[in-house]
């Protein structure tokens, strides 16, 4: 976090599950950074100003992506942005997809051609695993942005801004997974209801998943997606543990119900196109654009690292027992 001394840094969807705790960590863990927090959502933004108006380093103001004059203004002087704002929510973006690409596609080329008239260092998108191989509009428009992103890179290579994505999947404890809704299903006595027992995905903490999305802002060099290495889970094995933990004696069910509109058996990170041009880095898959030149000098970090023979996907990746499974949660007091 020292690399973040004396920076000013915007977030973007900063009153978000995503956004709010890298507003945290930011104003928690670096004494000298500015922030400069950015949401559409009033009440919360109120919140988020007051507390951590002690600090003097926070400034929140109310403002949608959607609005490239409001971004221009309020970049002005920022070093570093973290553009988290997105809608997230898969049945609504299928519901109204034209929102969806207001906010998730032309809301991040708003936020590029903000940062471009700022002359703004560093512009880190965080996306998601249904980016890849979308079968819904929510991940394809998140998809488009990451696409967005990386051609900022290809076109302006001497603008002195560097453009990147990171990818990482289901966030425990987050508004959109499994974690809250378990939990409040057990506190009613049942059932538990699982979409299919044969699913599984990645998990990480938000704590863990931020963190890395800080540490990718350094490693960054133009035009990757970054994809975080993560566990792998069952739904099902999930389910069975926190109704271990939190059910007490109760006899609680635990029933299927099917998969819902759009949604995986499995999450994939990597896709068998991207494997060709990935390489692993640290805690990363580092994936380049189809258009870079691989042996550049600014990808002289990769030259020499190891390089991944299959997609990653939580369907190919080694399941945590549920055993490991209860340990990685109680230990990083998910439940």
């Amino acid at each position: 976090m020292n690399r973040f001394e004396g920076k000013t840094v915007m977030v973007t969807g900063s009153c978000g599950t995503v956004g709010a705790e890298l507003v945290r960590q930011l104003v928690e863990e670096s004494p000298a950074v500015r922030v400069v927090c950015i949401d559409n959502n009033e009440s919360e933004l109120f919140f988020q100003l007051k507390r951590y108006a002690r600090t003097g380093r926070i400034s929140c103001h109310l403002a949608d992506i959607r609005d490239i004059e409001s971004l221009k203004l309020r970049m002005q002087g920022v070093d570093i942005v973290l553009h988290s704002a997105a809608l997230k929510h898969v049945g609504l973006c299928e519901d109204s997809p034209n929102q969806a690409i207001q906010t998730n596609i032309q809301g991040t080329q708003n936020v590029i051609d903000a940062a471009l008239a700022n002359h703004v260092g560093r512009v880190i998108f965080t996306s998601t695993d249904k980016a890849v191989n979308p079968t819904n509009v929510m991940g394809t428009s998140k998809l488009m942005a990451e696409r967005l992103m990386t051609a900022a890179s290809e076109s302006h290579r001497d603008g002195g801004t560097v453009f990147a994505s990171t990818r990482f999947g289901n966030v425990l404890g987050s508004r959109g997974s499994v974690i809250p809704l378990f939990r409040r299903q057990i506190e009613a006595g049942g059932p538990i209801t699982l979409t299919d027992r044969r699913m599984t995905r990645f998990i990480m903490t938000l704590s863990e998943a931020v963190a890395l999305v800080l540490e990718s802002v350094w490693l960054a060099k133009g035009g990757e997606v970054m994809v975080t290495k993560m566990p792998v889970a069952r739904i099902e094995d999930m389910a069975h543990v926190m109704r271990d933990r939190l059910g007490g004696r109760k006899d609680i069910e635990i029933t299927e119900i099917g998969a819902q509109p759009g949604e995986k058996m499995y999450e994939e990170l990597m896709n068998d196109e991207e494997v060709r041009r990935t390489w692993e880095y640290g805690n990363f898959f580092v994936i380049l654009s189809a258009f870079a030149d691989a042996r550049a000098g600014k990808y002289a970090h990769l030259h020499d690292q190891p390089r991944p023979d299959r997609p990653y996907n939580s369907a190919h990746e080694a399941v945590l027992s549920r055993e490991q499974l209860e340990a990685y949660l109680v230990g990083r007091q998910v439940i």
